[in-house]
């Protein structure tokens, strides 16, 4: 936990100009590897995911067709 004079000291240089300036820059630099001119790729946000849940050894769940005659969201 901050104590007072902590908590006071980040809002003072949450309020200076100097900082929120390189905030702003480093939002400019922002990269994002799922964005495509604009667009978001969903080619490769599956890939990614896919790439992920076999890094983290997820074994995928078999199938099981949802048996229901009235299904209303």
């Amino acid at each position: 936990m901050l104590n007072d004079e902590e908590k006071k000291e980040l809002k003072e240089l949450a309020k200076s100009a100097e900082l929120q300036d390189d905030m702003r820059l480093l939002g400019k630099t922002r990269y994002s590897p799922f964005i495509i001119n604009g667009r978001l790729d969903l080619d490769r946000v599956l890939i990614f995911l896919t790439e992920y849940n076999h890094f983290i050894n997820h074994t995928a769940k078999s199938f099981r067709k949802i048996i229901d005659n009235d299904m209303r969201l």
